[in-house]
């Protein structure tokens, strides 16, 4: 027993490192957004073919996935294991990144777009394989901070993501064009995803596959918990994303701080650095191993110490003269950040009053935001400001338990069912496209209004949409 604990315990760590790069590779398209802009000249429109290929492959092949199964009357990685099943999402990914290359060469926005396309194929089918991975490597009890762990490690690399794709493409590769840089950093990224499919075939890591091999076809979306938790990653992913996209634009409007695109970028670190404050701290939340105090001690000093990271890594920046190195530190004043300290407080007592129960813990934090977005609405300037930034915070701990608690009781349906919560990441393209519908009509800050109702949908899911049919009976 002792032995299969350790493996687990291995496999697990190895697990966080696929989730840390998926979140690094992932957070990178804002920084092709941007420098695509300036290289092919595009218009808004032709600029969101970025995302939409991105998110597309979610929703195209998350729901091929799910017909094949139905096709073929079998879950294809539950047939091969999860283990087989990410070392060829990682292979996927890998020629997808190295694709960029070829694109650089031909300087072909078209390739470019298509090779994004094959890169996400590869994350979605990783993100169908390792999410039920992470929550089955051990008991059912502790899948909630196991995979909030994991989706911590995934926040990690949204944080430092841009940091080292500024310094590969305008530091390490500076002497070639910006297209030829972009090329040899994905290549790269490639590199080390192959490499990484090829340590996941020769580790140890236990393949895990489900023994009944009876097969319900649709019979999964029978499960309730199941179909109303894809309406809640449909809203929980879509609110995040919306807020995150429209941030920079209301910190920029007059009313509420009118700050510069420079400043306003700024700020976006501690936006997605507090989900993964958020998520760390959940995994120790949710941890039955520590006792009270042990997990007051344990959040407290990751929300400390996560913050300072997050802090000195966003103050990082390449120096554009470079006359004194090739980076140089610039971080913002503590005295701006106070607000954002008091939310952390008030993050550490919302744990507490979870109590690391997941359902419990949804209902609070998604209160919570609910609370912070109609504050962000009805009010003006900084405090709006804060009010929405913070929510970031609040959102870290969504994902995580959304799912433990949407594949609960499927058993060999587990992939499969998970192949449909992933689809519903569509939500990040479809709740921010509303929201801009809204944005120009009337204006920024009432646009929020569409991660208000995402957030009472997900008060639903935690007071009873999580509930399966046996629970109601009790």
């Amino acid at each position: 027993m002792e032995k299969d604990n350790n493996q687990y315990r291995y496999s697990f760590i190895a697990l966080t490192v696929l989730f840390f790069m998926w979140g690094f590779i992932t957070v990178m398209n804002d920084f092709l957004i941007n420098t695509f802009a300036e290289i092919f000249k595009l218009k808004p429109s032709e600029l969101s073919y970025i995302q939409v290929s991105f998110f597309g492959a979610f929703f195209i092949i998350s729901l091929l996935y799910f017909i094949t199964t139905n096709v073929l009357k079998k879950d294809p990685i539950n047939r091969i294991g999860y283990k087989n099943g990410m070392a060829i999402s990682l292979l996927i990914c890998g020629l997808g990144s190295a694709n960029f290359y070829l694109a650089a060469a031909s300087e072909s926005y078209g390739q470019f777009i298509a090779s994004l396309f094959i890169l996400a194929t590869g994350v979605t089918l990783l993100q169908i394989c390792a999410n039920p991975y992470a929550a089955i490597l051990g008991p059912e009890k502790t899948a909630s901070s196991r995979l909030n762990l994991a989706q911590g490690l995934n926040s990690l690399g949204t944080t430092i993501g841009p940091i080292i794709g500024n310094l590969l493409i305008y530091a390490v590769f500076v002497k070639d064009s910006k297209l030829d840089a972009i090329g040899k950093a994905y290549l790269l990224y490639g590199i080390i995803f192959i490499l990484m499919a090829v340590a996941v075939l020769l580790s140890k890591m236990p393949k895990i596959q489900e023994k009944n091999e009876g097969f319900s076809g649709f019979g999964v979306l029978s499960n309730r918990n199941l179909r109303f938790g894809i309406l809640a990653i449909f809203f929980y992913v879509g609110s995040e994303v919306a807020i995150g996209s429209y941030l920079g634009s209301f910190a920029k409007d007059p009313s509420i701080m009118g700050a510069s695109e420079q400043a306003a970028n700024s700020f976006l670190a501690f936006f997605w650095g507090g989900l993964m404050i958020g998520r760390l701290m959940a995994s120790t939340s949710l941890n039955t191993a520590y006792s009270n105090r042990q997990k007051n001690v344990r959040m407290l000093l990751t929300s400390f110490l996560v913050f300072v990271m997050i802090w000195i890594v966003n103050g990082i920046e390449i120096n554009p003269k470079n006359e004194s190195g090739i980076l140089a530190f610039n971080p913002i004043a503590l005295e701006e950040l106070w607000v954002y300290i008091v939310f952390l407080m008030i993050n550490f007592i919302a744990f507490n009053l979870g109590k690391g129960v997941a359902s419990k813990m949804i209902v609070i934090f998604s209160s919570i935001n609910l609370l912070l977005i109609v504050l962000g609405i009805i009010t003006k300037g900084e405090f709006a400001f804060w009010c929405i930034l913070g929510t970031g915070l609040f959102f870290s701990i969504g994902w995580s338990n959304i799912f433990t608690l949407s594949i609960r009781g499927l058993k060999n349906l587990t992939s499969q069912g998970s192949s449909l919560l992933v689809m519903a990441i569509v939500g990040g393209a479809v709740l921010p496209y509303v929201q801009s519908l809204i944005f120009e009509k009337y204006n920024v800050q009432m646009s929020f209004i569409i991660p208000a109702i995402g957030m009472i949908y997900l008060i639903f899911f935690g007071l009873n949409g999580h509930k399966r049919k046996e629970d109601l009976k009790v």
